[in-house]
């Protein structure tokens, strides 16, 4: 099956690791974003890519676009939203797309196999079952219209500041080096942020 697959689905699959229903939202996410700015992947800086879930598709928009934590110009926004958007600085425009809630609902048996394979109590045949509904979720999400998988609109304001390379500084508890934007002060000394103390009142 995935040999039969676009040679940049393969590529993602051997990046990702496996196939799954998230991978496919995000290819055909990234997919779309490439289509309607006219673009292709990023050699350095031109393209950002926001993300606001940490799920599977995240990796797409690595393979297709070259937007990474590395680079600077991929951003986690940790909305639980399979919500994607991309600007291309040198069109000063953005692509927004955003999965569109209840086309891939799962039934009530579907839903029982599914809570039974992440607690670890799925029987052989429930996950055989599991992997052909994830199996049929996949080629669906590849076949559907994108504007029935998604809300897809174009947004202008200004993309992220380009990555900066900041100096670094000594935790004095640790002694390790931090980038002097993330460190902390505790008792006048300066600290990493897992060696400073939080002081959290629901903030």
């Amino acid at each position: 099956m995935t040999a039969e697959y676009p040679k940049d689905l393969q590529q993602t699959i051997q990046f990702h690791g496996h196939m799954c229903p998230g991978l496919a939202i995000g290819y055909r996410a990234a997919k779309a974003a490439q289509a309607h700015l006219g673009i292709e992947r990023a050699q350095d800086e031109e393209l950002v890519a926001i993300i606001e879930s940490d799920g599977c598709g995240i990796d797409a928009f690595q393979v297709l676009l070259s937007c990474t934590l590395g680079k600077g110009n991929l951003i986690y926004l940790d909305h639980g939203k399979q919500v994607y958007t991309v600007f291309c600085r040198k069109q000063g425009l953005g692509i927004r797309v955003a999965m569109k809630p209840g086309p891939f609902h799962r039934t009530p048996e579907q839903d029982a196999i599914f809570q039974k394979v992440i607690s670890g109590n799925a029987s052989e045949d429930e996950m055989k079952t599991f992997r052909a509904f994830q199996d049929q979720r996949v080629d669906e999400i590849l076949a559907e219209d994108e504007n029935t998988l998604f809300k897809i609109e174009k947004v202008s304001p200004e993309p992220p500041e380009k990555a900066r390379i900041f100096k670094s500084v000594t935790c004095e508890f640790c002694g390790e080096s931090v980038m002097e934007p993330r460190a902390r002060i505790r008792d006048g000394k300066i600290a990493c942020i897992p060696c400073s103390e939080t002081y959290n009142r629901g903030w």
